[in-house]
């Protein structure tokens, strides 16, 4: 489905390390639970333009955010999931659904994507932090 007759039709976009767009594989980050919990706290406490935090359980991981209503498009809701992995690295996902059952024109795809951008920003990784969600560790690998 073309990107433009996805953003008509779709409410709700999810990130998943198996996503075939950039923008919803999500991160996995070498760095630590705290580090990654905090900035993401930032961004969704306002920092962000428009979003408002409403939840922020770090024992579960989890933030609940809104973005606000924007010209003819109804406010979404953002789930925000920061956890370790199997791997026990920091892995951030989020989810966002637009109030409405109509298409968002892309909005919950691109603010999962500014969020992601923003937070790379603020955690100023070095190489090698970012890892790819779809591979092994080397330590898992068979010798």
């Amino acid at each position: 489905m073309s990107e433009i007759l996805r953003g008509l039709t779709e409410h709700r976009a999810e990130t998943s390390p198996t996503s075939d767009d950039e923008r919803l594989v999500g991160r996995t980050y070498a760095i630590p639970f705290e580090d990654v919990w905090q900035a993401a706290k930032r961004l969704a406490s306002g920092e962000l333009k428009g979003w408002t935090l409403w939840v922020a359980d770090d024992q579960e991981g989890i933030m609940e955010a809104s973005l606000r209503p924007l010209l003819f498009l109804k406010a979404a809701d953002v789930r925000i999931t920061v956890g370790l992995d199997e791997n026990a690295q920091t892995r951030v996902d989020l989810s966002a659904t637009s109030r409405t059952e109509r298409g968002d024109f892309g909005r919950c795809r691109r603010a999962i994507g500014r969020f992601v951008d923003r937070l790379d920003a603020l955690l100023d990784p070095k190489p090698g932090q970012i890892l790819d969600p779809s591979l092994s560790p080397a330590w898992m690998e068979p010798q």
